[in-house]
């Protein structure tokens, strides 16, 4: 079992904030903290209290959101060892995007390797101004495997994917911005202010049509504009017959602000 405390966790107004909470360790990930994430994940999928998810990084020690694989449990892993932990958590992470609720990472300093692949795996980005990211693998002789060579050239392009990890480049969060990893850049003291005015947003949205339209965007994106289409159709199907929808209709007609169940 791992343990709950490297991982906080703190909901209000239907926004849950999870805190990786390593700070000794630049909140990398060793085995422990991935089984409690999955758990974690495994837990809120279906909780209608949690309409959003934010991920954060400690801010105790120096300032990380994360800083990927622990190296140090690594580095006393056999070779079978550490096709277990890669395979854990490129699976944590894929759990992460497949997540029914928008996920907001909110990148409060250094993203490196698995800590930028987390984050990539996120619905929505935003940075502290101080933060500097990079898929830095190919430095220690190995590559992303997390799905950094998946998720990154999907957001960024594949010729800046390729420039970023073949150079091992670490870049800034502007740079980030510029290139459209990040949604907004903000000064480090404002950064959980403005994830949660985001994430407010958010959860004022029905809660079946937010799982869909993530649903459609996400499997829409791989295949062709028919096929997405026809996705899109069937995710709308799923909203129809909801509490939700009638209650949206009505709030509308009578000029008042919807309340939404998730039901």
């Amino acid at each position: 079992m791992g343990d709950e405390n490297t991982l906080l966790k703190e909901v209000k107004d239907g926004i849950l904030t999870l805190t990786i909470n390593r700070p000794e360790a630049l909140n990398c990930f060793n085995m422990e903290l991935l089984e409690t994430f999955g758990r974690t994940l495994a837990e809120i999928a279906f909780d209608r209290d949690v309409r959003v998810v934010i991920m954060t990084g400690s801010t105790a020690g120096k300032n990380a959101f994360s800083t990927g694989a622990d190296l140090k449990e690594r580095a006393g892993m056999t070779q079978d060892q550490v096709r277990v932990y890669i395979q854990t958590i490129r699976n944590v992470f894929t759990g992460v995007e497949e997540l029914p609720k928008p996920v907001i990472a909110a990148v409060n300093g250094y993203a490196f390797g698995g800590g930028l692949e987390l984050a990539l795996a996120c619905d929505l980005r935003i940075a502290a101004s101080s933060a500097q990211v990079g898929l830095t693998e190919t430095s220690l002789a190995v590559i992303p495997g997390a799905g950094g060579t998946q998720r990154l050239p999907r957001v960024v392009g594949v010729a800046r994917a390729k420039e970023m990890i073949l150079r091992a480049r670490r870049i800034s969060a502007q740079e980030g911005l510029e290139i459209g990893l990040f949604l907004e850049v903000v000064e480090p003291e404002n950064l959980l202010n403005r994830t949660m005015e985001i994430a407010g947003e958010i959860a004022a949205n029905g809660p079946v049509a937010l799982a869909q339209a993530k649903y459609a965007i996400n499997k829409g994106v791989e295949v062709s504009l028919p096929v997405g289409l026809a996705i899109e159709s069937n995710a709308y199907a799923v909203t129809i017959p909801t509490k939700d929808r009638i209650e949206g209709l009505t709030a509308f007609r009578e000029k008042r602000k919807p309340v939404y169940t998730g039901e």
